[in-house]
């Protein structure tokens, strides 16, 4: 009866984790909400968990294509000068509007109601 009540673990949790990483694991699952019969809402949930390695020997890449994720690929996302000349154009039209308010505001003076 001791072995029921402290059993002893023959995997550890890398163990598992090197397990689950190398073979794959796989959970699907449907969530369908209904009301009188009629589907209302319906979840498909579809989950691979596998190593980098894995996923490419099973034909799943589409990290290697994605914009956002591939750092050579300045398509997608905005480069440093980029974003210096933009700052730049944003900056100075700050400052002609500013320039063109500022007399605006500087010429009203108040008006003065007699009662």
């Amino acid at each position: 009866m001791p072995e029921f009540v402290n059993p002893t673990r023959s995997h550890g949790l890398v163990d598992i984790l090197d397990r689950v990483l190398d073979k794959g694991l796989v959970i699907a699952g449907d969530i369908k909400i209904n009301l009188a019969n009629v589907e209302l809402l319906t979840i498909q949930v579809r989950l691979l968990i596998c190593s980098i390695d894995k996923a490419e020997q099973i034909g799943l890449n589409w990290w290697r294509n994605d914009p956002r994720l591939t750092a050579n690929d300045t398509t997608g996302a905005l480069v440093a000068s980029d974003v210096e000349a933009r700052l730049e154009r944003i900056e100075a039209q700050l400052t002609r509007l500013a320039q063109t308010t500022q007399p605006a505001v500087a010429s009203k003076s108040p008006r003065r109601t007699s009662g």
